[in-house]
């Protein structure tokens, strides 16, 4: 029989699936209605919605994976607003102090940043290969890299082993990328096996602070990864939509402008 848990939204449950079905390759509807709490006719419904977005495909009594690749891949990502994400790197690395352990996410801005923070007596963890690229050979950085199923396209390190090794670690301080914020402050993303890493990251830092540029506000994404009141500070630049910086502010995030 199974429990029936707290009614979880929609939107946080499709990526769960999707999480369950890409660690696991095939995934029965019912394993995936007693993992969720929730009945099987409501599994069924998602897993069509989901296999009519090409998130995963259906297959006989329950869902099977499909390839995660971006269409765009991340060195023409990092060219869009090239010039705003090189003042919020900038501003984002004068939060950082000597002696901090740093907790970068993936990302063409966190990517930046961490360019910015060479010759740093700090200590980085990372799960972006362009994070690394820019790390690696820099003696005063301790430099320790997440493992992980490598997403090619986009560099990063993603999966049950990234989440495993975040929960053996501590940061001062996260550098988190994202899709986009919406008006109400929360943090989007659109590649959902990036979720759940990001909130990992989220649980082992003391300290959160996001990383969007003006283009993100307000942003759209397919899943949420944390409201307002996870974020301890966003850093932006001048352009960014006064409004949702506005109700960001009023759940306790402090607004950096670079």
């Amino acid at each position: 029989m199974v429990r029936y848990r707290e009614p979880v939204l929609p939107a946080s449950r499709h990526g769960e699936i999707i999480r369950l079905v890409r660690s696991s390759g095939v995934v029965s509807v019912e394993a995936l209605a007693a993992n969720l709490g929730v009945s099987r006719s409501t599994i069924r419904r998602d897993l069509q919605c989901l296999d009519a977005d090409g998130m995963l495909r259906r297959v006989r009594g329950g869902a099977g994976s499909v390839p995660d690749d971006d269409p765009v891949p991340f060195r023409e990502v990092a060219e869009v607003g090239a010039d705003d994400k090189e003042r919020v790197a900038h501003r984002a690395a004068e939060l950082v102090a000597d002696g901090e352990v740093v907790l970068i996410d993936i990302g063409t801005t966190t990517a930046r940043l961490a360019r910015i923070l060479r010759g740093r007596r700090i200590t980085v963890i990372t799960s972006s290969l362009a994070v690394v690229d820019e790390l690696r050979d820099d003696p005063a950085v301790e430099l320790l890299v997440l493992g992980g199923i490598l997403r090619r396209n986009y560099l990063s390190l993603v999966g049950m082993l990234t989440e495993q090794a975040l929960r053996e670690v501590r940061a001062h301080r996260l550098f988190l990328g994202t899709s986009g914020i919406r008006r109400d402050g929360q943090v989007m993303d659109t590649t959902l096996v990036e979720v759940p890493v990001k909130r990992a990251m989220i649980a082992c830092a003391e300290q959160t602070t996001v990383l969007a540029d003006r283009a993100k506000f307000p942003g759209t994404g397919l899943l949420p990864v944390c409201g307002p009141g996870d974020v301890d500070v966003i850093v932006t630049n001048e352009g960014a939509d006064p409004s949702t910086l506005a109700a960001c502010a009023r759940a306790g995030t402090e607004i950096v402008l670079a």
